[in-house]
């Protein structure tokens, strides 16, 4: 089977907060042409910062990275929001500009408490009956619901839900829902990196991640899809420690600052957050001069 990469590009700001859409056009055809992205996602996960904006802010990022991406690949709009109809204004919204699937969180339950499976198919089915568009499930407990097992395999059984994309590092949760849920044909389920070698060869159906990594992640698949299985380890091997070692100033203050110094403008991460910074920074430049990031790494 082809394997798939879904690319959320990172999210450019201007010092006065507004979007920089001249550098997220170089951003998305980064992912386009560098990371040869499947899919595109406009404003779809945290590490995109789309949370910081307000909705009109939110729609006019989706409508530029539509315009963005120019048809050269398939866009994924993300209408995650804890009001069903909000997000199925979003869907509208994608379907008008042409996209080709929407991408939903498993939200939380606002008043507190965690959500019921019958709450949670009934969130997914309001939305889903007013759009055409194929659905990707969004797992990220944090910023949405942390869904068990058997929640997980009720939604991927839904009609409208294609695609999972699985937040967790759980190998365990991983191997069982790649068995229950995409090799049982209800859903292509895709992990993240950490666990991207392991899940291809569980069968999974491939990988979420935003851009740079998801250039290392492009690398990995394509070694294994070529059969060459030392390769594709030795490049999963670069995920052990990037972005795990610079973790502590968050996804997106790691990949702007890794995106920066492949010449890529990402700018710096929504205030108050820091950028990375000082040695941390320093130590991050010196560790992607190595890995599959450069030319000269990656033909290596």
């Amino acid at each position: 089977m082809a394997f798939s990469t879904i690319v959320p590009p990172l999210t450019p700001f201007r010092p006065d907060l507004e979007v920089d859409y001249a550098a997220l056009q170089k951003g998305v055809d980064y992912v386009v042409r560098d990371c040869a992205a499947d899919v595109v996602i406009a404003a779809g996960v945290e590490a995109q910062e789309y949370q910081f904006l307000t909705l009109d802010q939110r729609r006019e990022l989706v409508r530029q990275t539509v315009a963005a991406v120019g048809g050269r690949t398939a866009v994924a709009v993300g209408i995650s929001h804890p009001s069903f109809r909000i997000a199925i204004e979003f869907a509208q919204l994608a379907e008008q500009l042409g996209a080709d699937s929407v991408q939903l969180l498993a939200p939380q339950k606002p008043t507190g408490g965690a959500p019921t499976t019958a709450e949670l198919v009934r969130y997914f089915e309001l939305i889903g009956r007013e759009t055409s568009l194929p659905i990707i499930l969004y797992l990220n407990a944090g910023p949405g619901a942390d869904l068990t097992i058997p929640q997980t395999i009720e939604l991927a059984k839904l009609d409208r839900v294609h695609f999972i994309k699985e937040s967790s590092r759980d190998i365990t949760r991983v191997s069982r829902l790649i068995h229950e849920i995409d090799l049982a044909g209800h859903a292509r389920y895709f992990t993240t990196m950490q666990v991207l070698l392991t899940s291809l060869q569980l069968g999974g159906s491939g990988i979420t991640l935003p851009p740079p990594a998801a250039r290392i992640a492009r690398e990995v698949i394509r070694a294994y899809e070529a059969g060459d299985l030392a390769r594709a380890v030795e490049l999963q091997g670069q995920f052990a420690l990037f972005p795990a070692r610079w973790m502590p100033s968050g996804l997106a203050a790691v990949m702007k600052a890794a995106a920066n110094h492949l010449g890529i403008p990402a700018g710096e991460p929504y205030p108050p957050y820091a950028p990375v910074s000082g040695d941390a920074l320093e130590s991050l430049h010196r560790y992607l001069d190595t890995t599959a990031l450069t030319k000269e790494a990656a033909n290596a």
